[in-house]
Order: C-alpha cells, then sequence, then structure tokens
C-alpha cells in the first residue's frame, strides 16, 4: 500500500497586527545572509525566551533584569517568527521537522518564561501555573484542531504571540512606576491581576474553539 503524502494544514492569522507583521517577516526574510537558515533562526527564538525568564528570576533582586526581558522577547520574536518565513521564502520548507520542532521548544521556553515570573515576585506562583496551564490548554486544542481539521489557528479574538509579547513588555515597564494596583478596597500585584485577566480571555478563547470545532466535527461525521 503507497503511503499518504503528508498534507500541510492551511495557517490562519487574524492578530491586529498581521497584515504588517507578515510583510515585515518577508522584508526581513529577502535580505538575511545567505549563512543564516531557520534552524539558527528557531535555535534564537528558544535560547531568548529561556533568558526572558531568567532574567525574570534576575529581577527579583535587580529591577533592571525588567528591561531584559524586553530585549529577549524582541529576540524571541525575531527568531520564533521569521524562521517559518525564511524558509517559505526560501523554498526550504519542511513542514513536518518545523512544526514538530517549532512547538515543542515553544512549550518548553514558555515553561522556563512563567516559571521566572513565579519567581521574580512580581507574580504570584499560583496565578503563573494557572496562566502555563490555560497556556498548554490552548496549545493542545490548536494542534488537535490542526490534525483534525486541517488548519493551524496562530490567534484568538485578534491577539496572536507578536501581541501577547508586545503586552508583556509594557507590563514590564508600568512595573517600574506601579507595581501594585488598588481594586475596590483591595490592592494587589499589577501582574497578578494581568494574569488573572490572562487567565479568564484564555479559558473564554477555550470554550469558544472547542464548542466550535466539536460542532464542525460532529456535523462532518454525522452517523
Amino acid at each position: 500500500m503507497a503511503k499518504a503524502e503528508f498534507k500541510e494544514a492551511s495557517r490562519s492569522h487574524t492578530s491586529f497586527l498581521a497584515a504588517a507583521e507578515k510583510r515585515t517577516l518577508i522584508w526581513l526574510a529577502e535580505r538575511m545572509p545567505a549563512w543564516v537558515n531557520s534552524d539558527h533562526l528557531t535555535v534564537l527564538g528558544f535560547v531568548s525566551l529561556i533568558a526572558a525568564g531568567l532574567s525574570y528570576w534576575r529581577s527579583a533582586t535587580d529591577p533592571m533584569g525588567l528591561l531584559w526581558v524586553i530585549v529577549f522577547l524582541a529576540l524571541n520574536w525575531f527568531g520564533d517568527s521569521l524562521d517559518g518565513t525564511l524558509a517559505r521564502v526560501r523554498n526550504r520548507q519542511r513542514p513536518r521537522y518545523g512544526f514538530y520542532v517549532d512547538h515543542i521548544l515553544d512549550a518548553i521556553g514558555t515553561l522556563f518564561l512563567l516559571g521566572g515570573l513565579a519567581l521574580s515576585g512580581y507574580m504570584s506562583a499560583p496565578i503563573a501555573i494557572g496562566l502555563l496551564i490555560a497556556y498548554y490548554l490552548i496549545s493542545i486544542e490548536v494542534f488537535l484542531t490542526t490534525y483534525t481539521i486541517g488548519t493551524f489557528h496562530l490567534s484568538f479574538f485578534r491577539f496572536g504571540p507578536t501581541e501577547m509579547r508586545i503586552l508583556l513588555s509594557a507590563g514590564n515597564i508600568a512595573l517600574f512606576y506601579k507595581p501594585r494596583v488598588l481594586l475596590g478596597s483591595a490592592e494587589y500585584a499589577l501582574f497578578d491581576v494581568g494574569g488573572v485577566v490572562g487567565i479568564v480571555g484564555m479559558a473564554v478563547a477555550l470554550i469558544y474553539t472547542v464548542s466550535k470545532h466539536t460542532m464542525h466535527l460532529y456535523n462532518a461525521e454525522r452517523i
């Protein structure tokens, strides 16, 4: 029996910055030195995410670590976003390898990022763990949708990884001026409030997409 050909999933990216980001990435890819390949960029993105987590850990004793987080998030965007674009521009695509390596490294890197944030003192450990669980659940849903429906979703409700990096960087700057906020009569850590909002947002996105895709698959495979 002949082995079925691998069919790459279509990409759905509808975030606020998606169109501008795509043009920027293509412009950068067309000007990258020949000796730089997608694997180099993938490693850069992964190492930068770990470095961002370590910088959060460092910020517990040195607030300048917050600025280093912003630098490493920018490098993470550069490597993590450009690796696939470079492969497509050069027609050097390896869809299965690229998809697997890119996303398993993202999952490991996010563990370091949120772990560092939990150790920074700017976010409580339970909320950081809640964010990590919510992120992993969203990731599982995305991967299952990619396999069962054939569409790889890079954003939810117009928010994607790039928008989240920008929000996190803006939050880091805000920490220098107002690390705690007053809600009602109680005071909370700024990043605890932001973390709860993030968990609720991802939970809503998860419930919506699970319901939508379950109905789609049910109707597609009625008995």
